[in-house]
């Protein structure tokens, strides 16, 4: 749960936001009740899965904070029919105990957007509810398409003039970053945190992540799409 010594920041300057709360311990949905209250946020709560699949399918929200060990149906499964049915890609924030590499990498596969490790800082969670709001203010469609790239978010899958492109875990979280980042540069720090939230397994897994993704994105064609701005990071060329 958040941790006893953090608060709220006080301050209301995003704009509030509908907020699905997906969360069995309740002394931890009444903090987060609160927290979101003093903030304008407004917010329904789901004790168990599948309660919160038909609340996340019958209504409009913002964004979802869901726990991943729930009663009836697991966080990673709601995530999973969430994403096949919903015809609008709704940032979800999953909340867990479970920290490592796997289980991180299983929650992206599954379609959850960020991953925050419990205990947490309240104000950590705000800023990443925050973050997810803004990036999805459009409540964007589930396909992003930068020149002959295309990613659906729904299904998870990737094609390029059509064809598709098979790539890992880890290679498609980069991708996707670095997707919703165009035109823009994206460095390498913030490619990190986008995929292990600033916890590296060690100094080199990164490389060989961008080096599988080249692999399966850009081997097959003359002109590559993935670029590295030395010194910078990296971005997509979309006239590739």
């Amino acid at each position: 749960m958040p941790s006893s010594s953090s608060a709220w920041p006080t301050d209301k300057g995003p704009k509030p936001v509908h907020i699905l709360v997906v969360e069995d311990h309740a002394p931890l949905a009444r903090n987060l009740a609160d927290g979101l209250e003093q903030h304008g946020h407004s917010a329904d709560f789901a004790a168990d899965g599948a309660l919160g699949l038909q609340l996340a399918l019958a209504n409009h929200y913002d964004l979802i904070l869901l726990d991943l060990t729930l009663p009836r149906i697991d966080g990673l499964e709601v995530c999973r029919r969430l994403r096949a049915g919903h015809s609008r890609h709704v940032p979800v924030l999953m909340l867990t105990a479970r920290g490592t590499l796997h289980d991180k990498l299983a929650g992206f596969e599954s379609g959850a957007d960020d991953y925050l490790v419990k205990p947490f800082a309240l104000e950590e969670l705000l800023a990443r509810c925050n973050a997810l709001a803004r990036r999805h203010t459009l409540h964007q469609h589930h396909v992003v398409t930068i020149g002959a790239l295309s990613i659906d978010r729904q299904a998870q899958s990737v094609t390029r003039d059509g064809q598709p492109v098979r790539l890992n875990p880890a290679g498609y979280q980069i991708l996707l970053a670095l997707a919703e980042a165009h035109p823009r540069i994206v460095t390498r720090s913030e490619l990190t945190q986008a995929l292990w939230r600033g916890e590296p397994p060690d100094s080199d897994a990164l490389r060989s992540h961008l080096y599988q993704l080249r692999q399966g994105l850009d081997k097959p064609y003359a002109q590559p799409m993935l670029v590295t701005v030395h010194g910078v990071g990296f971005r997509l060329e979309a006239g590739a």
